[in-house]
């Protein structure tokens, strides 16, 4: 099974706060669901209660370390270790957020998907620093500030380098 980490950080490797995103990025938002359709996402439950609803077509894992946290359409597990069993019959799977589940995640990933939002931001949470003699920048497209958003970012496609 892959595992690809998809997330949208800021220079700075802010992620968001106060369990939201600090920039609003539509192009960023269909790359998102495209990327990640038709496939089981893993996330946090702090990130998984940002969302207005069930996000479609896909098949939502919420880690939490609540024992009695049951949500509708969610399977609920307690660490990554047992997301990514229930997963186990994909063959690929998506980490989703928030910064301390791609922290732990990142050791494991073979690709990551990353939005680089091209400035800074104060935030409570971030993305891990990505070591750039573990990974391998495949694909870089940059995308301009326009009417729709309001800052420069550049989708960036990292793979795990081989031993």
């Amino acid at each position: 099974m892959k595992i690809t980490m998809v997330a949208a950080a800021a220079e700075n490797n802010a992620l968001g706060k106060n369990n939201d995103l600090v920039w609003h990025l539509p192009d960023d938002f269909k790359r998102f669901k495209a990327i990640t359709s038709h496939h089981h996402i893993i996330m946090g439950r702090k990130t998984f209660e940002t969302f207005p609803k069930l996000l479609p077509n896909r098949k939502h894992i919420v880690i939490t370390r609540q024992k009695n946290y049951k949500k509708e359409g969610v399977e609920v597990v307690h660490s990554l270790d047992e997301a990514l069993k229930v997963s186990s019959d994909q063959k690929e799977v998506f980490i989703i957020g928030g910064g301390e589940i791609y922290k732990q995640a990142l050791p494991y990933a073979d690709k990551i998907e990353l939005t680089r939002v091209h400035d800074t931001f104060d935030a409570d949470a971030y993305f891990p620093e990505i070591d750039e003699s573990t990974w391998k920048l495949l694909q870089s497209e940059y995308h301009g500030k326009d009417e729709r958003h309001n800052y420069d970012f550049t989708y960036l496609t990292y793979v795990k380098e081989k031993d």
